[in-house]
């Protein structure tokens, strides 16, 4: 790297063999400091630590008395200045080792140091580790190791130290600290990190005005996040500052980059080697569940995809689709060929069930997201859109050797997306249909086995002594089989776990026509036969669990919530799971996590219709899931808000659902289980599991909040709406709006939620349910403000206060408490909204509610802010910040980071309250509604207004005004009467 300050090794001195010095360690990187061990040692002087320093950065060489005069004192040195200096020479002498500070030839020198005894030796081996790794294309050691480079700066080099050369040395190495910066942020934007970078890149440029190269570095993290405009709006600013500071243009880069961002070049849409979470070693996935160990057969086709795999270097990609009915192997194939592949697909494999044989194919929108977490990817750098996802997957890839490996895929659309698009990558694809249309496809059609090789498998499972002596037999099971795969390892499974029959006794079983697979042209209907053969030789504990167990909407279902199904304790559950897991009718998707092929569930559910007795069972195991659910999630917002009244006032449940040690094991517990309880919450929306329900839902109000899972809330809040509606449940419908309309707030859908609010406290009202009239007053109130009517807010509020506290909810009125603060601090009246949010925050902590006490410090903070305690605002937030990260609630996190930069404004830091409107912007993307993303932008303006990049601010500024006139909300003319100064 050009300019990287060179500090070889400290030359040794003193005789050879002598023993090593004690462990010594400098710091010029920021104050003049030595340690030994661990212990600060006392350098003395500012003038004594100069001398220090420079003899540090002499690199073991010996410097004169004259020079080290010049250093400290420069041309006006003190009469004294020699005796001075042999003075500073002797102290340090005395602090240091024997033979560290030697003197020689009329000068000194500092000798016999330990590797890596001076931090900025270390941090130039680091950096020239860096060069090498980046030279080797190895982008995130490379970056891994400029960080912790970088971390050895501790504020401002050389702090304190007076002298001509130490001010050198301090521009010098501020100087070679940006170049490191700036090569570290490249390679963030190499590595696709651009939407992180911008935060760290906008307070760089505030710092370093004239610095062009990071306002290029900029521009790029700009436009590749989708903000063409205020890159555009950079550069003009950067023009405009170089004109009025230097009276010069940009230099050729720079303008380079402007005019490739006008023409929407596609070489700047996409980085060189993107891998958006560095670390130190790449991440490589491998995900490829484990093969059988008893494969048998198909060598034909394992030779024929194994070619076509290896084939995969000089070609855009090699895809083999395995067509077949189900049962026919084509996912033991595909994982046996995949492993044998994996030494050709060094940088990892890639596997997912598309799902695509049930009515709940997998969105490729999704899987792509879980690949690039696999690949390293943080979800912040995740896009929102199929089309981002799939070109930032394909540039993930890009490079690398990785086999992808698409299992039950529904039809060649699905998939489309999800094929990796450059040379050395390869995909596998099974699916239950012959996708003609997936061009440059390698089709293979896998048929049923042939005789021998069902034999074999057979016999592979059962073992060779049973079947040697009744061959014929055997024969014939595999016939009844239908040479089908599944089929004919269901069948040998069970008769290995049963030492006391015979292979004739199988064989007689198998007998009956209707439970032989002598015709594969049914379709599904082949399937059925096949696990009807295996459910047939359930144990009846194992063919109830079988049966229940399909019942759960849901991709996967927990041990617990299978043990609350089946009314078993757990560990008889785990051993009946288990035992299903052994015959391949139930699938382990994880340690204590079970899923049914989306066939094998249809399969099970069909037999629960025609075998359970009495029928009422199967209505009374989704009850107890309902249960187990409801439960559980009351005990998690028990934990998270104690004190709160909401847990006694929904549907008791009886002592079921788990407990959880502490809020970490309960929110954990919350956000695994997201997808399946809403699922139970959606499947459960009708007659005597209503009210239940939406009680579940209520209790679960964090998946909304969080802005985690709020589309699929809404959703399922929306399903309980109309069920309630239809049944004609008043007291239900009022919850269900209640919860409805609350969704809606913290979506920013603020139009939709304000009537459901209104619907809610009429029937709540009407039904005398006084919680659900509390929350519906306290969201009507919060609408009510975010459009500006604060006459209606402080209505609504005060009326929230009341109803809280009338149905002795303490804890529920601290939340209108904090709102009516903000509400004061709109309209002028900040010494009451200081006091209010007080007021809100001492019952959270009273209660020891670190959730919503977070909620309270939040509106403190603001409060504070408005009457100048800008330290105290900060500290408050800050709090508040750390428990909104520490609990997963991004919308809250987000919104912080907006205040925090309000605050930062108020106090003159706008580099600062820039950083933190960025990063509020990566933060709430895609959640909190576009309300909310119009108000950082309009912080986010102010900040940028404020270290000269106006032109970025107006761009800002427009945008929030889009949003806020395609919302009709008032804030429009405030932001107008922002963009008009800066654009006159």
């Amino acid at each position: 790297m050009d300019g990287v300050p060179r500090v070889p090794q400290q030359r040794r001195g003193g005789p050879a063999g002598s023993q090593e010095p004690a462990a010594l360690r400098f710091g010029v990187l920021g104050p003049v400091r030595a340690w030994r061990e661990e212990e600060l040692l006392n350098t003395g002087s500012p003038q004594q630590r100069a001398l220090l320093a420079a003899l540090l950065l002499r690199e073991g060489r010996t410097a004169t008395a004259a020079e080290l005069i010049d250093a400290l004192w420069g041309g006006e040195p003190p009469s004294q200045a020699l005796a001075a200096l042999r003075t500073y020479a002797s102290r340090l002498r005395k602090v240091l080792d024997p033979g560290v500070l030697v003197s020689e030839s009329g000068g000194y020198a500092v000798r016999s140091l330990g590797e890596g005894a001076l931090d900025l030796s270390v941090a130039q081996e680091l950096a020239t580790e860096a060069e090498k790794a980046r030279g080797a294309g190895d982008l995130c050691h490379a970056r891994a190791v400029l960080n912790r480079a970088l971390a050895l700066w501790d504020g401002e080099p050389l702090a304190g130290v007076p002298g001509p050369y130490a001010e050198a040395q301090r521009v010098r190495l501020e100087e070679w600290r940006l170049q490191l910066l700036e090569s570290r942020l490249d390679m963030d934007l190499e590595q696709g990190c651009h939407a992180e970078a911008v935060s760290e890149l906008t307070a760089l440029t505030a710092a370093h005005p004239l610095r062009e190269r990071l306002r290029e570095l900029l521009m790029l993290a700009l436009y590749r996040s989708g903000r063409q405009a205020e890159a555009l709006a950079v550069y003009a600013d950067t023009r405009r500052l170089l004109a009025d500071e230097l009276g010069v243009d940009p230099r050729p880069g720079l303008r380079e980059l402007q005019h490739r961002i006008l023409q929407a070049d596609p070489g700047l849409a996409e980085p060189s080697a993107p891998l958006a979470e560095p670390s130190a070693v790449p991440v490589r996935p491998a995900q490829l569940p484990a093969t059988v160990p008893d494969f048998t057969g198909r060598a034909s086709f394992v030779s024929e995809l194994s070619d076509v795999l290896a084939s995969a270097e000089g070609r855009v990609m090699a895809v083999s689709a395995l067509a077949g009915i189900g049962g026919v192997g084509k996912t033991t194939l595909a994982v046996h060929v995949a492993h044998q592949a994996r030494s050709a697909f060094p940088d990892g494999q890639l596997y997912v069930d598309l799902q695509g044989a049930g009515a709940r194919a997998a969105d490729p929108e999704t899987v792509l997201g879980s690949f690039l977490r696999a690949l390293g990817t943080a979800d912040s750098a995740i896009p929102d859109s199929l089309e981002e996802r799939a070109a930032l997957y394909r540039s993930v890839l890009d490079g690398r050797r990785v086999l992808v490996l698409l299992d039950n895929a529904r039809d060649a659309a699905q998939i489309r997306p999800l094929l990796p698009g450059t040379s050395g990558c390869a995909a596998l694809v099974t699916s239950r249909v012959r996708m003609v249309d997936l061009a440059g496809a390698h089709l293979v059609d896998l048929d049923v086995m042939s005789p021998d090789e069902a034999l074999s498998l057979f016999t592979r499972i059962v073992g060779e002594e049973r079947v040697a002596s009744e061959r014929e037999a055997a024969l014939d099971v595999v016939a009844a089989c239908g040479f089908l795969p599944l089929a004919i390892r269901i069948a040998a499974s069970r008769l290995a776990a049963r030492r006391t029959w015979t292979v004739s006794v199988l064989a007689a079983k198998l007998g009956d026509e209707r439970r032989r697979l002598d015709e594969l042209q049914a379709g599904d209907l082949a399937v059925k036969a096949t696990f009807e053969l295996g459910y047939g030789q359930l144990e009846p504990a194992q063919a109830r669990a079988f049966r229940l167990l399909g019942l759960a909407d849901g991709p996967d279902i927990s041990l617990a919530a299978a043990a609350a199904v089946l009314d078993l304790p757990v560990e008889k559950t785990e051993d009946l799971l288990e035992s299903l897991v052994d015959t391949s009718l139930l699938e382990s998707a994880a340690p204590g996590r079970y899923r049914f092929h989306d066939l094998v569930r249809l399969y099970a559910r069909a037999c629960a219709e025609r075998d359970e007795q009495p029928p009422g069972e199967r209505n009374a195991a989704l009850s107890r899931l309902l249960d187990f659910y409801l439960g559980t999630a009351a005990g998690v917002y028990a934990i998270e808000r104690p004190g709160d009244r909401l847990v006694d006032h929904l549907h008791p449940t009886g002592p079921v659902g788990l407990t959880f040690p502490d809020r970490q094991a309960a929110r954990d517990w919350l956000y695994s289980e997201a997808v399946p309880l809403l699922a139970c919450v959606r499947q459960s929306a009708e007659g005597g599991t209503l009210r239940r329900a939406v009680d579940l839902l209520w209790a679960s109000v964090d998946l909304a909040e969080s802005g985690a899972n709020s589309k699929e809330y809404e959703a399922a809040a929306t399903v309980l709406r109309d069920a309630a509606h239809a049944e004609g449940d008043v007291r239900a419908e009022g919850r269900a709006s209640v919860v409805l309309s609350n969704a809606r707030l913290f979506s920013g859908l603020f139009d939709r939620a304000y009537p459901e609010a209104q619907e809610a406290i009429q029937l709540a009202e009407a039904t005398d349910d006084p919680l659900p009239s509390s929350w519906a007053a306290n969201i009507l109130g919060s609408i009510a403000f975010y459009q500006n009517r604060y006459t209606d807010a402080e209505r609504f509020f005060s009326q929230a206060i009341d109803k809280f506290r009338g149905c002795g909810d303490v804890a529920g009125s601290a939340s209108p408490l904090c709102n009516l603060s903000r509400l004061h601090l709109a309209t002028g009246r900040a010494d009451t909204a200081v006091a209010l949010a007080r007021q809100g925050t001492d019952i959270y902590q009273s209660l020891g509610h670190t959730l919503r006490g977070a909620n309270g410090r939040y509106a403190l903070g603001m409060a504070l802010a408005k009457t100048g305690q800008h330290s105290e605002a900060t500290q408050q937030l800050d709090e508040a910040l750390g428990v909104f990260r520490d609990s997963r609630q991004r919308l809250w996190e987000g919104m912080t980071l907006c205040r925090l930069a309000e605050v930062d404004l108020e106090a003159r830091k706008p580099a600062q309250a820039a950083s933190n409107a960025e990063t509020a912007l990566t933060v709430l993307r895609g959640i909190g509604g576009e309300w909310r993303r119009g108000h950082v932008l309009t912080v986010l303006g102010k900040a940028l207004n404020g270290i000269g990049h106006s032109g970025r601010a107006q761009v800002c500024w427009r945008e929030a005004l889009e949003i806020y006139e395609r919302l009709g909300s008032p804030e429009a003319d405030a932001v107008r009467g922002l963009i008009a100064p800066v654009a006159a």
